[in-house]
């Protein structure tokens, strides 16, 4: 039985549940979602889950840059989700599990949870599906979220850029994934003449160049606010080294 981490919808979106990306910004900063995830989250059961609405379940939706150009890839039949097969992605990543978790001691009954996404993302992108080599970057960038269709009502992505600074990385699945980098500008022109993105993609593959252009870049906006993320080359001992109780 798989567990998966989630939060309760109205944790996140008390008022309204936006569609597409949310930028982190002064109305909803990356500290207040980290917030909600460490005093709201917990792991329940996925097949529960996922015929919840109520609860969201986190998704690291990790772009991958390398200068001017991002990672696509295309999920194959060897990938274990069907509604995937053959679809194009920019994001990398998947769901929250109890082995990401990371406890802080603050002398209580009972450890305090902390964020646990930099872990699942390190797992997710570093060990799982890619080899990456060369130093990183990590930056949040905000939330995506579409409750249009019964899949994106319990999930919402918490959309992110690993930068490659003059490393490179290559895909370790090799049985379910293929793709290579390509210029990320040349992306929505794919999109309009009817690429099959997967939906999340498809989303964000037309605010590209406000995403990652270097003069108008929400990464950079952002950047300052994501100084406190645990880079993906910290392991999750050392992650709870530092933790503050």
């Amino acid at each position: 039985m798989e567990f998966v981490f989630v939060v309760p919808r109205t944790a996140i979106f008390p008022e309204f549940a936006p569609h597409g990306l949310s930028a982190f910004g002064e109305e909803f900063s990356r500290e207040r979602f980290q917030r909600c995830v460490e005093e709201d989250g917990f792991f329940v059961e996925r097949e529960y889950a996922e015929r919840t609405p109520t609860l969201k379940q986190i998704i690291p939706y990790t772009l991958v840059t390398r200068g001017e150009e991002i990672l696509l890839l295309q999920r194959t039949k060897g990938g274990g989700e069907a509604r995937l097969h053959n679809k194009f992605t920019i994001g990398v990543g998947g769901h929250v599990n109890p082995v990401d978790a990371i406890h802080a001691e603050d002398g209580s009954a009972q450890a305090r949870l902390l964020d646990p996404l930099p872990a699942a993302t390190r797992r997710e992108v570093m060990e799982e599906e890619l080899i990456v080599e060369g130093e990183t970057r990590l930056t949040s960038i905000g939330l995506l979220n579409d409750d249009s269709n019964a899949v994106g009502a319990v999930h919402v992505g918490l959309v992110q850029t690993l930068d490659l600074l003059g490393g490179d990385a290559r895909i370790r699945e090799v049985d379910q994934l293929r793709g290579d980098f390509v210029p990320w500008r040349e992306l929505p022109q794919q999109l309009a003449e009817g690429a099959n993105f997967e939906t999340w993609s498809s989303l964000l593959v037309p605010h590209l160049d406000h995403l990652l252009s270097p003069s108008t870049s929400v990464a950079d906006e952002v950047r300052e606010a994501a100084e406190g993320i645990v880079p993906p080359a910290m392991s999750r001992e050392e992650a709870a080294s530092t933790a503050q109780p």
